[in-house]
């Protein structure tokens, strides 16, 4: 090569060089920045709020009947005697019984409250007050009783549906061909079918309550053989085979009336009657001593008391 050359062919590849750095530099300008993605914090909606308003209205069909939660009945532990079939006895002739009835998905449908009473060494009496209904505990102050439950129907009125009879007293007029009757005579309470046994105005009652249906016909049959589907929290007064008083609540509201009859003549509490009284916001019972029992969403115009005889 001649050295005229050589200037020229530095000058050539000094300029191809540059021309491939500016390609570069100007490839790199035209690539977009990257950046960090920007976060948007959202605060989320506020959720409702649950009030004890709104859950009572929840609860009850009537958030004005709620009573106040004093009336409330809790059941502390107590020291009691372990009897057959998982009865307690809590003082002579009274025995508590709490039952779980299991779901299909093995969990616990429903929770039976069950009392047994010997009427031999406790009383029985009706209490009624028609149009100025009560809180339960309000019931046992007043008829000073140890135990007090809900008794029959009533209108939203506050008058009863049926036959009520208190100190001898007979007020509304009594179920003709249905429904069944507590009656409390001198020898003590029967809970009898007024299918089997009508009520006779002549006979010698100290107190009475009447409902419906027949959940267990005398003798043990079935006594509400159709299935309605309507589940509700249930209050029965039934009586077993060695005349022993029983009240039991089925206070989470899961069974049907059919459910409930074939479950207690199924059952081990060898019942001769059994009688649904009142359910749904009325069902509760209240027990003295030991403190404990059910507490209804309703004020109650007509209880069954039970107290110790003297």
């Amino acid at each position: 090569m001649s050295k005229g050359r050589l200037p020229s062919l530095i000058t050539a590849l000094l300029g191809l060089l540059l021309i491939s750095l500016a390609c570069n530099l100007q490839s790199q300008l035209q690539q977009p920045t990257a950046t960090q993605p920007t976060t948007q914090i959202v605060s989320p909606a506020p959720s409702p709020l649950i009030t004890p308003t709104l859950l009572g209205q929840l609860q009850t069909p009537s958030a004005s009947a709620m009573p106040p939660p004093s009336d409330t009945v809790a059941a502390p532990p107590t020291a009691v005697d372990v009897l057959p079939q998982g009865w307690q006895l809590l003082r002579p002739g009274l025995e508590r019984r709490l039952i779980n009835l299991p779901s299909n998905e093995g969990g616990v449908r429903e929770t039976l409250y069950a009392l047994r009473i010997d009427p031999a060494l406790y009383e029985f009496e009706v209490g009624y007050k028609p149009g100025a209904p009560q809180r339960l505990m309000d019931w046992q102050r007043e008829l000073d009783a140890l135990i007090v439950v809900n008794g029959g129907y009533f209108t939203p009125e506050y008058q009863a549906t049926g036959l009520i009879i208190t100190n001898g007293q007979a007020a509304g007029t009594s179920y003709a061909g249905y429904g069944g009757m507590l009656a409390i005579t001198e020898a003590g309470p029967e809970v009898r079918s007024l299918t089997q046994q009508p009520y006779d105005p002549y006979e010698p009652l100290q107190a009475a309550v009447q409902s419906f249906p027949m959940l267990v016909m005398p003798g043990g049959q079935i006594g509400y053989p159709q299935e309605d589907g309507l589940a509700d929290r249930r209050t029965v007064i039934a009586q077993d085979r060695q005349g022993r008083i029983l009240f039991i609540l089925a206070q989470t509201g899961t069974l049907t009336l059919h459910e409930l009859s074939r479950y207690l003549v199924d059952s081990e509490f060898d019942l001769s009657t059994a009688l649904n009284l009142d359910g749904g916001a009325s069902t509760g019972i209240q027990l003295a001593e030991p403190s404990d029992g059910v507490a209804p969403y309703s004020l109650l115009p007509i209880v069954i008391a039970v107290r110790p005889r003297g």
